[in-house]
């Protein structure tokens, strides 16, 4: 069984896969070229909004009413 959360629900320092990115096709688009789509590796670093995460080599700030993010934590 795999359960999946939303992105806000992590913990900051947690790690997770990225399962789905859900939103208006453009800032997927958008986010999707900046690397946070589907298996992405992110860990949290500021919860909140607008909230931190690090991916690959980068940190990202956004806030989570421009997308939605469900996450597998690792």
């Amino acid at each position: 069984m795999v359960d999946w959360i939303p992105l806000q629900m992590m913990p900051t320092g947690q790690s997770a896969r990225v399962q789905h990115v859900f939103g208006a096709p453009d800032e997927v688009r958008r986010f999707g070229e900046l690397g946070l789509r589907g298996g992405a590796e992110i860990e949290m670093v500021r919860t909140g909004t607008p909230c931190i995460i690090r991916l690959a080599t980068r940190e990202i700030c956004f806030r989570s009413d421009d997308v939605k993010v469900l996450v597998q934590m690792s």
